[in-house]
């Protein structure tokens, strides 16, 4: 069995190390194998192996005393903006070369206490901004299913990970689409949930109203797990839902009331905005999806129109709203607390100039510079108040179809994963990219991408789900339910 640990999930996994017929020690050990053999993808910006072997010992020895749960020493890796007692953490930057955090990510922490065993941390786009991972300040991560094309971003490094089986999943954060649309580039399943469901603490801030954490695994099964792990009200975090803890998994094997073994989706309606139907969708794309979306016809479900009327003006006011955000964060690395600091500077204004200006990337940069621009006097009314406005109109729409639909469907990206540098020339391409994730994002609504297929080249294409505010069962329910009627998800890029 040792040959095909890397093709077992985390609920796979999960049920292994319970039967005892494998041991964390020897599923980490291989997968750190795999991780060696495997560098030239770039998925991985530091591997600790010696105390990943530590924790899968101390996780075999859990289980070996009773007290171990479903992901207790199930391997993963944490996206290198979650900071990480013991571990460097860059968020991909060299403004952050070298940090150590005191302390552990909530997120981080509550997955440490669930049991589950650390490799390292995880290539993405520099502190977040990128669609591509070719921000990341160090290497750019590629896609497994063919090395010459990106994988998506900013979460470039996590589904790179999970696609290529070096892990049966990770953690990822989605701003405006970061878990979302590099799970839809590399054929894995990946979950935003509602803005406020995962903590931020310890979460290095792109646009603090947006950020999201959420995990990216093989199936909507192994979200399911991790998510259960991950959420919960923090106190530390003022924008932290006070909910109870919710179990997910269990939320999504609940049967729908109606439903039957053959027709697990009766009576769920899928909402269908035109707008996520436009002419500029790929032929591969959009054929992929509506082959999903026939799939959960058959399941029971039942397509409707609706519209999003505001999807199109989802990209100026994202671009204003984040950048703003990432001004006003940001301008805490100036050089003086920590991070990077220039070597030779003639007075404190000076060090502030070259330390900032060495330390970020042209992307950090670009969105400095739109960030400052719109809030500054003058402007702040003409853009950022009145991209606030339209942000408020967009999550609107959004309610107006749920009055319709349960649940919305369309794709993830307009195309499938594009070739490593073909947008170095125009940044703006990239964000064009953004156009169907970003709405729910906006909003603060969960949303999924899970595999629909292949399209262009043999690429793979992600099939998106939208639910209503902490709906993140239902959407779990649903994919699932596709899962188990077919095997998109259980297929690996060639020589994998």
């Amino acid at each position: 069995m040792s040959g095909d640990l890397h093709n077992l999930g985390v609920a796979q996994l999960g049920r292994a190390l319970a039967d005892k017929t494998v041991s964390s020690e020897e599923v980490t050990r291989h997968l750190l194998g795999r991780i060696e053999a495997q560098q030239s993808l770039g998925a991985f910006l530091h591997v600790d192996a010696e105390a990943a072997l530590a924790g899968a010992r101390a996780a075999d020895a859990q289980r070996a005393a009773g007290q171990a749960g479903p992901l207790t020493g199930v391997p993963i890796a944490h996206k290198d903006i979650f900071v990480t007692r013991g571990a460097p953490t860059t968020a991909g930057s060299k403004m952050l070369a070298g940090y150590a955090s005191p302390f552990d990510a909530t997120v981080v922490a509550r997955l440490n206490a669930a049991g589950t065993v650390s490799l390292g941390k995880l290539n993405c786009d520099e502190f977040a901004m990128g669609s591509a991972n070719e921000n990341s300040a160090y290497f750019a991560a590629h896609n497994p299913w063919d090395a010459t094309r990106v994988p998506g971003g900013s979460s470039g490094g996590s589904a790179t990970a999970v696609a290529a089986r070096l892990l049966p999943a990770a953690t990822g954060t989605d701003t405006g689409g970061s878990i979302r649309q590099p799970a839809s580039f590399t054929g894995i399943t990946g979950i935003k949930p509602t803005y406020g469901v995962c903590s931020r603490y310890g979460m290095i801030a792109f646009a603090s109203s947006l950020d999201q954490a959420g995990p990216m695994a093989r199936s909507a099964e192994d979200c399911a797990l991790l998510l259960g792990a991950m959420s919960g009200f923090d106190e530390r975090d003022a924008t932290s839902a006070q909910r109870p803890p919710q179990d997910f998994h269990a939320q999504m094997l609940t049967p729908r009331e109606g439903a039957s073994a053959s027709q697990p989706l009766a009576g769920l309606r899928i909402g269908l905005p035109r707008e996520f139907f436009p002419e500029g969708l790929s032929s591969d794309v959009d054929a992929a999806v509506r082959g999903a979306l026939a799939e959960l016809q058959k399941l029971g479900a039942t397509l409707v129109d609706v519209s999003l009327p505001r999807t199109q003006l989802s990209i100026p006011v994202y671009y204003i709203i984040a950048p703003a955000e990432a001004s006003s964060n940001l301008s805490r690395f100036d050089g003086v607390k920590f991070g990077h600091r220039a070597q030779q500077y003639t007075d404190l204004l000076d060090m502030y100039k070259k330390s900032r200006a060495e330390g970020f990337g042209p992307e950090v940069k670009r969105r400095i510079m739109i960030g400052t621009y719109v809030l500054s006097h003058g402007y702040y009314d003409a853009y950022y108040l009145q991209a606030q406005k339209l942000r408020r109109m967009i999550a609107d729409d959004f309610q107006a179809c749920f009055r319709q639909c349960d649940v919305i469907a369309g794709p993830v990206a307009p195309t499938v994963a594009w070739a490593l540098h073909a947008q170095d020339a125009d940044p703006l391409q990239a964000y064009l990219a953004d156009i169907f994730t970003l709405p729910a994002s906006l909003a603060g609504l969960p949303g999924m991408s899970l595999p629909a297929g292949f399209g262009e080249g043999g690429m793979p294409v992600g099939l998106q789900l939208i639910g209503n505010y902490f709906a993140e069962g239902t959407l779990l329910h649903t994919a699932h339910a596709l899962q188990q009627a077919t095997d998109w998800h259980t297929r690996a890029p060639a020589g994998i």
